[in-house]
């Protein structure tokens, strides 16, 4: 994992490991960053959102050991901002290079679009106990517009984003009313 840097701003939870766990992860983060100044529909909020939404579901789907939470840290320093997401489970590494799947498959494609739309990501293992952490980084401007310059993705690769970016609308706006904050479990 690339140098930790002093936090402007920084954001830990802990969540069941369970879809709903996801979305409240995602949901969370995609408040977190309105309030760090970078609005719903920015580049930066959406696309951090999205980020969180593949890296949660791998938590829960792929790094699930019941009776455990995964963990989501969520770092401002510098200009990057760095999604982290702890599960219990080591033994299931994703892989270094994302492959690309079967165009009629239903699932396979999340670590393909944090490699795409992120501007570093990686996976270590967990600090002080099993399991191991995958991260995401992506460099930004206070206006809420991400710093690198992005090739626009070919006509395949779109429809694979709006597919998945369709999963995000079923709450788009709303906050949650029952989740608390502080590194508490939810």
């Amino acid at each position: 994992m690339p140098e930790r840097l002093a936090p402007e701003r920084e954001f830990t939870m802990r969540f069941t490991s369970t879809p709903r766990g996801a979305r409240l992860a995602r949901r969370l983060v995609s408040h977190r960053l309105h309030d760090w100044g970078h609005p719903y529909t920015t580049p930066v909020n959406e696309t951090l959102t999205l980020i969180t939404a593949e890296l949660s579901a791998n938590a829960v789907r792929h790094g699930h050991v019941p009776g455990r939470d995964f963990h989501l840290q969520l770092t401002l320093a510098e200009g990057v901002v760095r999604v982290e997401v702890t599960d219990t489970r080591a033994e299931k590494q994703p892989p270094a290079t994302p492959s690309a799947t079967d165009s009629l498959s239903e699932s396979g494609r999340g670590l393909l679009l944090v490699a795409a739309l992120a501007d570093d990501w990686g996976v270590s293992p967990r600090r002080a106990a099993p399991g191991k952490t995958v991260w995401a980084d992506l460099h930004v401007r206070s206006q809420g517009h991400p710093l690198t310059h992005r090739v626009a993705p070919g006509p395949t690769d779109l429809d694979l984003l709006l597919a998945t970016a369709s999963l995000l609308r079923d709450d788009h706006g709303s906050r949650p009313e029952d989740a608390s904050r502080g590194g508490r479990r939810l």
